[in-house]
């Protein structure tokens, strides 16, 4: 094997082939069942099995991405990762392991949030940027990337610098900084160092941008029909931008059509051409991420069973496609979930060993992805250290970070409308009556206000979920003022963490359709009947542009998290932030990132 690039040269071992194709692939272990279907199988992977501590040391797996369900408390997570790190250690060409997690904050967020802090997401540090500029982006990220690293996790993939150009995306909106670029990345190249500065690998995505489209990768293949020049100056911009300031260890890819960067098609497995996803564009990951853009480090895929490639192409096709583009590591390519798996396993590494040996994959261009992937591990993850609970547990969750979580929440609090109503003059025994998505943001609200509240309040509920309009009507008649609020747009794959449960998504689809017409008709009911009201926007503020008109008061928060929840308490750092400000407690200095019209 001839090593090409002199940097590398005095790090990276000359690795046989199958220990490079072992390298290049991460797998998830989400769920694992000793019997059974692997369709059906749903019992959490919480400490690691003999057969797939075998899997990683037999095929020297490079990696391995953990979900909610790997990560039920800290003493476990601990024990799983030293586990997981101690199989991989046991292969014949030891390399340390790739241990990654969606913990962007936010919306997104795999670690039980009463025991990490998870924070109130991008957008919300992107409301704070014009008062605060790059402070809260490189304090949270600094915070996350300790918690993280306490438990033995080396990669996190963020933060997401897709610039939000887009109302109706559904998967992006709030997980976006701004829908400016500038400040898109420069916010992203402080979270890239932050986090790599805690030792925690940054994974920068979604290459080439994922902030206009309208479907979610995780559901439907989407397409951007931007200009080239559109693109230079939207949706690449972050990413050169933080290339050229803070180069990430890591970059992750979209599974999107951009025909103004690559026309070409591919065949799918339904013997359809088709346009190329970026994915699998060489144009794209090669031409431009390496050669026009400079990037060095390490590519690698969003999850390959989602929608947008796992519906038009099987594993081993995907796999070898990606490779084929310059991609380095392939994420999520077989659902390890029985025993039986282990073959599915076998057969890809098979397929991409004679993808080799016939030259469809080329053999020079996989060891320099194999020296790549190493000089990244050499630079990150020490071998043989385990990490300990005892720190882990004084480091997540801890009262400085919890602190700066409450900070946060409420230097994003946007004022977006005033009519004299704001901050509210309470009286002893006002009447509230408020409007939540669900009974457990009704709680969170509740209970908020009362603690801050200068005087006692008699607080009544409706949920969106399902209410009696006659009992709603009667609450808001008696109340001195209303507060009504919604989150859009609906919840998404990547918030439940996956595809395998996707059908979650439509158990409350019919309510949640309805939710909007409700809320309307429960607002416009109380400005007939004279009362004061204030809306609040939980999520993407979009949706402000609707509800204002019956609202004499408007609020921002961004996010809607309850890290509380137990028969006590129910309590989030949004709802905390928003009785603040309502009550008078605290002004609201958060800026809009985006454009409602």
């Amino acid at each position: 094997m001839t090593i090409s690039n002199p940097s590398l040269a005095s790090t990276t071992p000359d690795l046989p082939l199958e220990v490079q194709l072992g390298q290049k692939l991460m797998l998830d272990f989400r769920y694992f069942c000793q019997q059974g279907q692997s369709e059906t199988c749903r019992t959490p992977m919480t400490t690691l099995p003999p057969e797939l501590a075998d899997i990683l040391s037999k095929y020297h797996i490079g990696g391995v991405i953990l979900f909610s369900e790997n990560t039920q408390d800290i003493a476990q997570i601990v024990n799983l990762n030293n586990q997981l790190q101690s199989a991989a250690q046991n292969a014949k060409h030891p390399q340390p392991l790739f241990i990654a997690i969606d913990q962007e904050g936010g919306r997104v967020a795999r670690i039980n949030r009463a025991q990490a802090t998870s924070f109130t997401g991008n957008m919300s540090i992107g409301a704070t940027y014009p008062l605060h500029n790059t402070h809260y982006a490189t304090k949270v990220a600094s915070a996350i990337g300790k918690e993280l690293a306490s438990l033995g996790i080396n990669v996190n993939f963020a933060p997401t610098v897709d610039v939000n150009m887009n109302a109706d995306n559904p998967v992006i909106n709030v997980r976006s900084f701004s829908e400016n670029p500038d400040v898109v990345a420069e916010l992203g190249a402080e979270q890239v160092k932050a986090f790599e500065q805690q030792n925690v690998i940054s994974a920068l995505k979604h290459f080439p941008g994922h902030g206009d489209t309208h479907v979610d990768s995780h559901t439907g293949l989407p397409r951007v029909d931007h200009d080239e020049q559109t693109i230079w100056q939207n949706d690449l911009a972050p990413f050169q931008s933080v290339i050229n300031t803070n180069s990430p260890g890591m970059i992750m890819t979209a599974h999107i059509q951009y025909p103004a960067l690559d026309s070409s098609t591919v065949q799918n497995k339904h013997g359809e051409q088709m346009l190329k996803p970026a994915t699998m564009s060489r144009k794209i990951m090669h031409n431009l991420l390496r050669d026009k853009l400079g990037y060095q480090g390490v590519i690698i895929t969003d999850a390959l069973d989602m929608a947008g490639i796992s519906d038009f192409f099987d594993a081993e096709a995907a796999v070898i496609e990606t490779f084929k583009a310059g991609v380095d590591i392939a994420l999520m390519p077989i659902a390890m979930r029985t025993p039986s798996d282990i073959k599915k396993l076998e057969q890809l590494l098979q397929a991409l060993t004679n993808a080799v040996s016939q030259g469809v994959l080329d053999e020079q261009e996989v060891a320099r992805s194999a020296q790549r992937i190493h000089a990244l591990k050499d630079k990150f993850i020490k071998s043989n250290t385990k990490v300990s609970a005892n720190i882990a547990h004084s480091t997540l969750g801890n009262p400085a970070h919890r602190k700066l979580e409450a900070e946060l929440a409420l230097a994003a609090i946007t004022q977006v409308k005033n009519a004299a109503l704001l901050p509210i003059n309470v009286k002893t025994h006002s009447k509230v009556h408020i409007i939540m998505p669900d009974q457990r943001k009704c709680e969170a609200m509740r209970q908020a206000l009362e603690l801050y509240s200068k005087a006692p309040l008699q607080i009544s509920c409706s949920s969106l979920q399902g209410f009696d309009p006659s009992i709603a009507h009667a609450a808001i008649e008696q109340a001195d003022w209303v507060i009504g609020s919604h989150a859009s747009p609906q919840q998404s794959a990547v918030e439940i963490g996956g595809m395998e449960d996707v059908n979650k998504l439509e158990e409350f689809a019919l309510s949640r359709q309805e939710q909007p017409s409700a809320l309307k008709a429960l607002l416009k009911y109380a400005k007939a009947h004279h009362k004061q009201t204030l809306f609040i926007s939980l999520r993407a503020p979009y949706e402000i542009t609707q509800f204002a008109p019956y609202s004499d008061a408007v609020l921002a928060s961004y996010a809607y998290n309850i890290d509380v929840d137990n028969s006590n308490r129910v309590a989030g750092p949004a709802f905390t932030a928003l009785a603040k400000v309502i009550l008078g407690q605290a002004s609201a200095s958060g800026t809009l990132p985006v454009t409602i019209k």
